[in-house]
């Protein structure tokens, strides 16, 4: 008889620049999903809670949120890339191609694009990689870049240190077209009157009024997921060395905040986008736990006509989460995450009356 103890996930040595992973799983959108991350994170665009709203603007069902495609496309790489990861350290030009539906089935493949150790702590480095999602039929639901910071099984194990350009991955818009006889004016209560296009100046920051406690229930979301990570669930292994990991207890999973930012910043810039069209760049500036309240606030930085639809405009905005530390006796703000961002916002000449 033989006591076998397994290994899951890969550390920084396992790496190869080049290396192409075809991650395990894949992951079919459920209601429950839909739902549960919807009304966690106080999203309040209709197109992810309204179907006749949704079937109105041309979508064949209600429109999975895109930072929850997102997470979902993200869970499946963990267990390959970030299983055993001190902390997600940035996202890079993360684009969203064909909406996601209730029933759709995502599944990711990942190119690791570079791998370097760090020179101030050897026993771990950063895995930059860029990861596909494509749905059944094959369209390209999103594509993005990420680097990792992965800690080493073995101190003096050798690393594939080096970097390789990223491959171009098409991803399109899937934009329901303008219908003029479709009647959009009969929907418009369902939304904010002043988060269309129009609305918005260059150089304003709004700082959303909501705010939301994170509980013990972010390791249920994380593991709904398929996520992994030990880092957001296994206390025991943080509790046998705490000095390894951030703040020496459980890390909320990155994924909810950034969902959380999102949806806290719907209702004041988000309720009649479309679309989401990518996220620049991203980082999780300081980790959240168990008890934190996340806030969000948004900066305009700029806006421009949509080629070729007159009825839509690109927003551009720096969205920004916020936790607040009370435990020097003086409140001090302090921020745990940066997204910058392009959305397809309607234009209310074309849609409110």
């Amino acid at each position: 008889m033989a006591v076998i103890r397994k290994r899951t996930g890969n550390f920084l040595e396992d790496f190869t620049v080049g290396q192409v992973l075809r991650h395990k799983g894949g992951r079919t959108v459920t209601a429950g999903i839909h739902a549960h991350f919807t009304d966690f994170c106080y999203t309040t665009n209709p197109l992810h809670k309204n179907e006749p709203y949704a079937n109105r603007y041309g979508y064949r069902g209600m429109v999975l949120p895109p930072g929850v495609a997102m997470v979902v496309a993200f869970s499946q790489t963990v267990e390959d890339i970030s299983e055993n990861a001190r902390a997600n350290l940035e996202y890079i030009d993360m684009r969203f191609g064909s909406p996601v539906y209730i029933g759709d089935t995502i599944e990711v493949e990942s190119t690791v694009l570079g791998l370097r150790v760090s020179s101030r702590n050897p026993d771990r480095g950063v895995v930059h990689v860029q990861s596909v999602a494509r749905k059944q039929t094959g369209e390209v639901v999103m594509a993005y870049q990420r680097k990792v910071q992965v800690y080493k099984s073995d101190l003096d194990a050798k690393v594939d240190d080096g970097e390789i350009e990223p491959k171009p991955v098409e991803v399109k818009p899937a934009l329901p077209p303008y219908d003029p006889r479709a009647g959009y004016a009969e929907f418009a209560h369902l939304t904010n009157p002043d988060t269309y296009f129009e609305d918005f100046n260059p150089g304003d920051t709004i700082e959303h009024s909501r705010g939301r406690v994170v509980t013990d229930e972010h390791v249920w979301l994380t593991g709904m997921l398929d996520n992994t990570s030990q880092v957001h669930c296994n206390q025991t292994m943080i509790d046998r060395d705490p000095k390894r990991f951030l703040g020496g207890k459980l890390v909320v999973f990155g994924g909810i905040p950034f969902n959380l930012c999102l949806g806290l910043s719907c209702p004041d810039i988000a309720d009649n986008s479309l679309h989401d069209l990518v996220y620049t760049t991203g980082r999780h500036t300081a980790p959240l736990f168990t008890g934190e309240t996340v806030f969000a606030s948004t900066e305009i930085r700029g806006k421009r006509d949509f080629p070729g639809r007159e009825d839509l405009g690109i927003l551009e905005v720096t969205l920004r989460g916020q936790k607040f530390d009370r435990s020097e006796g003086e409140e001090k703000k302090i921020e745990i995450f940066y997204l910058e961002r392009e959305l397809a916002l309607k234009r209310r000449s074309h849609y409110s009356s």
